[in-house]
Protein backbone atom coordinates (compact mmCIF):
# COMPACT_ATOMS: atom_id res chain seq x y z
CA UNK A 1 0.00 0.00 0.00
CA UNK A 2 1.57 3.50 -0.81
CA UNK A 3 1.16 5.15 1.80
CA UNK A 4 1.08 2.82 5.14
CA UNK A 5 -1.49 0.21 6.69
CA UNK A 6 -3.08 2.70 9.31
CA UNK A 7 -6.52 4.28 7.85
CA UNK A 8 -6.05 7.67 9.04
CA UNK A 9 -2.28 7.80 7.80
CA UNK A 10 -3.65 7.23 4.14
CA UNK A 11 -6.49 9.68 4.46
CA UNK A 12 -4.18 12.19 6.22
CA UNK A 13 -1.91 11.99 3.07
CA UNK A 14 -5.08 13.08 0.80
CA UNK A 15 -6.29 16.20 3.44
CA UNK A 16 -2.91 17.71 3.69
CA UNK A 17 -2.24 17.28 -0.09
CA UNK A 18 -5.65 18.84 -1.06
CA UNK A 19 -5.19 21.70 2.05
CA UNK A 20 -1.66 22.78 0.76
CA UNK A 21 -3.33 22.61 -2.97
CA UNK A 22 -5.66 25.20 -1.22
CA UNK A 23 -3.48 27.45 0.43
CA UNK A 24 -1.47 27.44 -2.76
CA UNK A 25 1.52 25.69 -0.98
CA UNK A 26 4.12 23.71 -3.49
CA UNK A 27 3.63 20.08 -3.47
CA UNK A 28 5.56 17.27 -3.96
CA UNK A 29 4.93 14.92 -7.16
CA UNK A 30 2.32 12.44 -5.08
CA UNK A 31 0.88 15.57 -3.39
CA UNK A 32 0.14 17.19 -7.11
CA UNK A 33 -1.26 13.72 -8.23
CA UNK A 34 -3.48 13.67 -5.26
CA UNK A 35 -4.78 17.09 -5.98
CA UNK A 36 -5.69 16.77 -9.54
CA UNK A 37 -7.79 14.09 -8.15
CA UNK A 38 -9.55 15.45 -5.70
CA UNK A 39 -10.22 18.55 -8.32
CA UNK A 40 -11.05 16.05 -10.55
CA UNK A 41 -14.18 15.60 -7.74
CA UNK A 42 -15.73 18.29 -6.59
CA UNK A 43 -18.59 16.42 -4.61
CA UNK A 44 -15.37 15.10 -2.25
CA UNK A 45 -13.86 18.54 -1.85
CA UNK A 46 -15.89 19.75 1.05
CA UNK A 47 -15.47 16.67 3.03
CA UNK A 48 -11.82 17.35 2.47
CA UNK A 49 -12.06 19.96 4.89
CA UNK A 50 -14.07 18.60 7.37
CA UNK A 51 -12.95 17.85 10.96
CA UNK A 52 -13.85 14.74 11.04
CA UNK A 53 -13.14 13.10 8.01
CA UNK A 54 -9.81 11.19 8.96
CA UNK A 55 -12.12 8.99 11.47
CA UNK A 56 -15.13 9.24 9.88
CA UNK A 57 -16.82 5.78 8.68
CA UNK A 58 -18.34 6.13 5.02
CA UNK A 59 -21.56 4.09 5.12
CA UNK A 60 -22.81 2.24 1.85
CA UNK A 61 -25.77 0.71 3.95
CA UNK A 62 -26.51 4.81 3.99
CA UNK A 63 -25.79 5.21 0.44
CA UNK A 64 -22.44 6.99 1.07
CA UNK A 65 -19.01 6.61 -1.25
CA UNK A 66 -16.01 6.92 0.63
CA UNK A 67 -14.12 9.44 -1.15
CA UNK A 68 -10.55 7.82 0.03
CA UNK A 69 -11.16 4.86 -0.92
CA UNK A 70 -12.65 6.06 -4.73
CA UNK A 71 -9.48 8.47 -5.45
CA UNK A 72 -7.04 5.97 -4.02
CA UNK A 73 -8.13 3.49 -6.86
CA UNK A 74 -7.89 6.62 -9.10
CA UNK A 75 -4.18 6.92 -7.99
CA UNK A 76 -4.10 2.93 -8.18
CA UNK A 77 -5.04 3.27 -12.26
CA UNK A 78 -2.51 6.07 -12.75
CA UNK A 79 -0.21 4.43 -10.93
CA UNK A 80 -0.51 1.01 -13.17
CA UNK A 81 -0.76 2.91 -16.60
CA UNK A 82 2.59 5.02 -15.60
CA UNK A 83 4.72 1.20 -14.47
CA UNK A 84 2.71 -0.67 -16.72
CA UNK A 85 1.71 -3.01 -14.22
CA UNK A 86 0.06 -5.13 -14.60
CA UNK A 87 2.10 -5.82 -17.66
CA UNK A 88 0.30 -4.77 -20.95
CA UNK A 89 -2.33 -2.45 -18.70
CA UNK A 90 -0.74 0.68 -20.21
CA UNK A 91 -0.78 -0.72 -24.41
CA UNK A 92 -4.86 -1.38 -23.21
CA UNK A 93 -5.50 1.60 -21.53
CA UNK A 94 -4.23 3.96 -24.47
CA UNK A 95 -6.31 1.82 -26.90
CA UNK A 96 -9.61 2.50 -24.98
CA UNK A 97 -8.74 6.26 -24.88
CA UNK A 98 -10.29 6.70 -28.38
CA UNK A 99 -13.72 5.07 -27.45
CA UNK A 100 -14.10 6.79 -24.33
CA UNK A 101 -15.42 10.63 -23.76
CA UNK A 102 -12.40 10.97 -21.45
CA UNK A 103 -9.50 9.51 -19.41
CA UNK A 104 -11.56 10.10 -16.13
CA UNK A 105 -14.25 8.39 -17.41
CA UNK A 106 -12.11 5.17 -18.36
CA UNK A 107 -10.41 5.31 -15.02
CA UNK A 108 -13.82 4.87 -13.33
CA UNK A 109 -14.92 2.18 -16.56
CA UNK A 110 -11.25 0.48 -14.96
CA UNK A 111 -11.99 0.57 -11.22
CA UNK A 112 -15.09 -1.51 -11.95
CA UNK A 113 -12.50 -3.94 -13.35
CA UNK A 114 -9.82 -3.20 -10.33
CA UNK A 115 -12.88 -3.53 -7.38
CA UNK A 116 -14.32 -7.19 -9.06
CA UNK A 117 -10.27 -8.51 -9.00
CA UNK A 118 -9.76 -6.54 -5.59
CA UNK A 119 -12.97 -8.19 -3.61
CA UNK A 120 -12.65 -11.91 -5.35
CA UNK A 121 -9.01 -11.96 -4.02
CA UNK A 122 -9.67 -11.10 -0.94
CA UNK A 123 -12.52 -13.58 -0.43
CA UNK A 124 -10.49 -16.22 -1.80
CA UNK A 125 -7.47 -15.69 0.40
CA UNK A 126 -5.42 -15.12 -2.90
CA UNK A 127 -3.11 -12.55 -4.41
CA UNK A 128 -5.28 -10.65 -7.00
CA UNK A 129 -5.37 -12.93 -10.26
CA UNK A 130 -3.55 -9.91 -12.95
CA UNK A 131 -5.05 -12.12 -15.74
CA UNK A 132 -8.59 -11.84 -14.59
CA UNK A 133 -8.07 -7.90 -14.35
CA UNK A 134 -6.52 -7.67 -17.62
CA UNK A 135 -9.50 -9.63 -19.16
CA UNK A 136 -11.80 -7.36 -17.58
CA UNK A 137 -10.46 -4.25 -18.66
CA UNK A 138 -10.07 -5.54 -22.08
CA UNK A 139 -13.62 -6.45 -22.28
CA UNK A 140 -14.32 -2.40 -21.65
CA UNK A 141 -13.43 -2.04 -25.42
CA UNK A 142 -16.70 -4.17 -26.15
CA UNK A 143 -18.72 -1.81 -24.29
CA UNK A 144 -21.68 0.62 -25.98
CA UNK A 145 -20.51 4.81 -25.13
Amino acid sequence: MLFGQQREQIRRVFVDAWRKHCDGVPLEPLERSIAEIVDAHPEYQAAMMESDVLERDFSVDDGETNPFLHMGMHITIVEQITCDRPPGIRDIYNRLLSRYPDSHELEHAMMQCLAETLWSSRSRGEPPDEQKYLRCVRRLNQRVL
